[in-house]
């Protein structure tokens, strides 16, 4: 089960909703891929590697919420380039928090 609350995402092991609206099935080398960026979950559900069941709505309302991070930002003001988002690969799939799922 993964619960969001106080704007963390956390996940409770060994306990499952009685009535959930959406169950995700993936495995766990899968769903690390996804997290890390190199495939879609989209991507995961079309190849059948990931299947859902129950109401869409949860994990697009959880991905309207993610937010990409630069990772070069400022620890201090000042002490950054100016431009800290890197240039873009035009090839580079779109990041999980703008990805679509669709059938």
């Amino acid at each position: 089960m993964v619960e969001l609350n106080n704007a963390t995402l956390t996940n409770i092991k060994g306990f499952q909703a009685k009535n959930p609206d959406l169950t995700i099935t993936i495995d766990r080398a899968d769903l690390e891929q996804t997290m890390m960026g190199a495939v879609s979950m989209a991507d995961q559900i079309k190849s059948g590697k990931a299947k859902l069941v129950g109401d869409r709505k949860p994990i697009d309302q959880l991905k309207s919420m993610l937010v990409q991070f630069d990772m070069g930002f400022e620890l201090l003001p000042g002490t950054g380039a100016k431009d800290l988002t890197p240039a873009l690969d035009p090839f580079a799939q779109q990041p999980p928090a703008v990805d679509t799922i669709t059938d």
